[in-house]
């Protein structure tokens, strides 16, 4: 995940398109005869699920996915540290205020517990961590389901699982689905979703590939997007490149000298909490290492939003928006 130290337009066609009203049981589900658990996997590993009642889901890109499938009832409360942006901005506000924020810190084991949670939704690494004691491992033990973003599956100790971000939304959603017995509801985000997406890929601009750089924080060294995370098929569905889209990592450390040479014609400025994307952009234009970008000369910055970067439903609502800003870009 990015640094958790922690227009409305397009995104309100998104909410009405993964409306959050209340997801009814697939009909074969309830079926008599139905079984107890179904099995899905959890990145590579197969796991036999109850449903859920009591969910904690960790960052907006967790509950968005819930919220998307209609599955408020079954979130019992959120984790949200304070470098995400208010949930009053998320196409799913009105669902946030039916359950509870539970902590505006990291999500630890403890706080789990506390909450009797009966399943939880998060990022290796980026939510769940050997560092702070909280992950599937240690969550089995104790009784407590658990699911992966598929996107964070890249290096996942013993079950890796290694797919494109958009297709691992996609995964996300389905896995999700069945798990909840809402299948055709998940079938019907995700076909809304890949129309949406295909859209812009449509549309977008038949010269050569635009290089990009996403910029996410550093000074000495910047913090940007490999080719493991949303941003890249972001980038890539809109008709640009991401100039590390070589690197075979999520979210990572590089060096200037490197960005210097790609020459982005466009810069992403990845906004959070932290640090406003003004600053960022301001600094880029002070920089040694970046004034004389050709993306820094033409003023070619683009505003990230948190939840649109990180894995969930607004991917799809930065790409629109970042297809819309590539059409009309002068080169």
């Amino acid at each position: 995940m990015p640094r958790t130290r922690i227009t409305i337009g397009s995104a309100l066609a998104g909410a009405l398109l993964l409306s959050g009203c209340g997801a009814e049981v697939d009909s074969d589900s309830k079926a008599a005869g139905a079984p107890d658990k179904v099995t899905v996997k959890r990145c590579g590993e197969p796991v036999a699920y109850k449903t859920p009642q009591r969910a904690v889901v960790y960052e907006g890109g967790s509950a968005d996915k819930m919220f998307s499938l209609g599955l408020t009832e079954h979130v019992h409360g959120y984790v949200m540290p304070p470098a995400n942006p208010p949930v009053s901005e998320s196409p799913w506000a009105s669902e946030y205020a039916k359950v509870k924020m539970l902590s505006d810190d990291l999500l630890n084991k403890e706080l789990v517990v506390e909450a009797k949670s009966d399943f939880v939704v998060a990022g290796w690494n980026s939510g769940f961590s050997d560092q702070r004691g909280i992950t599937p491992e240690i969550l089995d033990k104790l009784g407590i389901q658990s699911f992966m973003h598929t996107e964070s599956c890249f290096n996942y100790p013993g079950h890796p699982q290694k797919v494109t971000p958009f297709k691992a939304l996609y995964s996300d959603l389905e896995r999700l689905g069945k798990i909840f017995r809402v299948e055709k509801k998940a079938d019907e985000v995700v076909d809304g979703l890949k129309k949406r997406v295909a859209a812009v890929e449509s549309k977008a601009p038949e010269k050569d590939d635009v290089p990009v750089f996403l910029y996410d924080s550093g000074t000495d060294q910047p913090f940007t997007a490999g080719s493991q995370v949303p941003p890249n098929d972001i980038i890539k569905s809109a008709g640009g490149r991401n100039i590390f889209d070589g690197l075979d990592e999520r979210w990572t450390q590089v060096n200037w000298e490197a960005v210097a040479k790609a020459e982005p014609e466009v810069i992403i400025i990845f906004d959070y909490g932290d640090k406003p994307a003004k600053e960022k952009i301001d600094f880029l234009k002070k920089s040694p290492h970046t004034k004389e970008l050709p993306a820094v000369k033409k003023n070619n910055f683009f505003v990230l939003d948190y939840n649109e970067g990180i894995s969930g439903p607004r991917n799809v609502d930065g790409l629109e928006k970042f297809g819309k800003y590539l059409r009309d870009l002068k080169r």
